[in-house]
């Protein structure tokens, strides 16, 4: 089944359980799907979908941030309730030492020796760790390599 389609199948079971945060939540990872179908007149694959959830995600947390910082907590809590929902689609997560394996690998693959090469490295990366790891920790870990 594809992710589209599983998040459509959590909605209509959203709307029959009466959950309406979680059905808000979702009917706003679908609009934003398919806002960018529309927009860019294809059929989003998974991947395009991770990214879109990823995209989402990295709001909710700027908007907790934001929250937090103005004492408004009661919408902090929104933002985090939304974001444990997109979590569910995510793939698992790698820990430390993958991230660290797989920015080894792709430096080793592109032959990148300097800071200037680090455009090769995050293009190999960006693909094989999204969804799966935050790439600005990526890029940092990248570029700390890069200047050893």
């Amino acid at each position: 089944m594809s992710l589209k389609q599983e998040i459509t199948d959590d909605m209509k079971n959203a709307m029959r359980a009466r959950e309406t945060a979680r059905l808000g939540a979702i009917r706003l990872l679908l609009a934003a799907i398919k806002q960018r179908e529309v927009d860019e007149r294809i059929e989003l694959t998974d991947s395009d979908i991770l990214s879109i959830i990823d995209k989402m995600m990295k709001q909710r947390r700027d908007s907790i941030t934001q929250y937090e910082a103005a004492a408004r907590q009661d919408l902090a809590d929104v933002e985090k309730f939304e974001m444990s929902i997109l979590q569910t689609y995510m793939p698992e997560q790698l820990s430390e030492a993958e991230i660290e394996a797989a920015v080894i690998q792709a430096i080793a693959t592109t032959g990148a020796a300097s800071p200037q090469e680090m455009g090769k490295v995050m293009a190999i990366l960006k693909p094989q760790l999204a969804g799966r790891a935050d790439i600005a920790k990526v890029s940092g870990l990248v570029k700390t390599k890069l200047f050893k």
